[in-house]
């Protein structure tokens, strides 16, 4: 993979793709601006190494079309503050609309018809608003779109400093981790993340597992499991990883309970893992926090991916909250690959007590999952 030490960019424009899909609020404000922050470092390098001029590609959501509420326009003038600097935005990649700026930004790529697409054409469009490419948008890595995947064949291209880490540190757990290797694997489906499960348990020490997709886990052993989220589509999978996990693959040893998904539903802490009809599981016991928290404190490296429960509902917090701050006090290297684990260490203000809190969720996990990823393949 090309770097920003392959390519020159004194006195040349620069185009610039950037990961700036940051959450809003209902007021339409950035209610989150990690991810444009985590960009920062690459737009002062090149501008540090003489670049000209900036020009910016960037999605915010899902659109049908140019619809106003994805525009970037607060991201523009939020990434202006941290710049100190006017960004300009224009609202077409047409070479004869940039200004003369320092920094300008192309509004939202997915208003543009192509651009999921990985149309050549609508990329010779992006390519001819500069003289050479940088890609720092790892969260769009898993994705061949016009502006990331087709521009990089138009233009002298590399990735970024952010885009660099993100590769170098999620490959290096798998390759040379300090040992031993805890995976914390938590979240809602197993079929999401049974690549990753498998590809921890070839590698890791421990394979820890939470959240809703334990269920179909329990289910293959043959427990009870109530009322709670159970993928019918997961329970073969985790059976697979059962068998192949052996001592190496942990599940929770105790629930807690809800009647229902809410914050103000009845609550039962169960000790045990037989979910009653009725009842769901939410969250992991405490003893199976303390256990986890335990192999986390101990480990050389860990990766963590997914709750440990409903974190986003306080009854049903606590586990999730113990392994975040586990994951924070390791004295191991510690990876967070984004996603909710990234809004759960938000949540309980740990998110800068990791070593590395990747910005790309989807991308993260295909790229432990030994998936090639269109984007960074672009730039071999």
């Amino acid at each position: 993979m090309r770097t920003l030490g392959d390519l020159d960019v004194e006195g040349r424009q620069v185009v610039v793709r950037v990961d700036f899909n940051v959450p809003l609020g209902g007021d339409g404000a950035i209610a989150d601006d990690a991810r444009i922050r985590a960009a920062l470092p690459t737009l002062a390098a090149l501008r540090e190494r003489g670049a000209a001029r900036l020009v910016l590609l960037a999605h915010l959501g899902r659109p049908n079309g140019r619809e106003p509420a994805t525009s970037l326009a607060p991201v523009a003038a939020r990434l202006g503050e941290l710049l100190g600097t006017d960004v300009a935005l224009i609202g077409e990649p047409d070479p004869a609309a940039v200004p003369d700026a320092e920094v300008v930004m192309v509004e939202n790529v997915r208003w543009f018809d192509g651009e999921t697409a990985d149309d050549p054409a609508l990329a010779a469009r992006y390519a001819a608003l500069g003289d050479v490419y940088v890609d720092d948008a790892f969260g769009a890595a898993h994705r061949a779109h016009a502006s990331n995947h087709a521009i990089a064949a138009l233009l002298p291209s590399a990735a970024g400093l952010l885009l660099q880490r993100e590769v170098e540190t999620l490959t290096g757990i798998l390759e040379d981790p300090g040992r031993p290797l805890v995976a914390i694997v938590g979240g809602a489906k197993v079929t999401d993340k049974i690549g990753v499960i498998d590809a921890f348990l070839r590698r890791a020490d421990s394979v820890l597992i939470g959240g809703a997709m334990c269920f179909p886990f329990f289910a293959a052993q043959g427990h009870d499991v109530g009322a709670s989220l159970c993928e019918a589509e997961g329970v073969e999978p985790a059976r697979r990883a059962l068998a192949a996990g052996g001592e190496k693959l942990r599940l929770p040893v105790d629930l807690v309970l809800g009647r229902a998904f809410s914050a103000d539903t009845e609550v039962q802490a169960l000790d045990g893992v037989d979910v009653p009809e009725g009842w769901m599981g939410l969250d992991v016991g405490p003893r199976t926090a303390s256990a986890y928290a335990e192999r986390v404190a101990g480990a050389g490296s860990v990766f963590w991916n997914g709750p440990m429960g409903a974190f986003e509902l306080e009854p049903f917090a606590t586990g999730t909250r113990a392994v975040a701050e586990a994951v924070a006090a390791a004295r191991g290297t510690t990876v967070v690959g984004g996603g909710d684990s990234a809004a759960a260490l938000a949540r309980f203000g740990l998110e800068q007590s990791v070593d590395h809190l990747s910005t790309g969720g989807g991308a993260s996990l295909e790229l432990i999952e030994g998936k090639p990823l269109p984007g960074i393949e672009a730039l071999a």
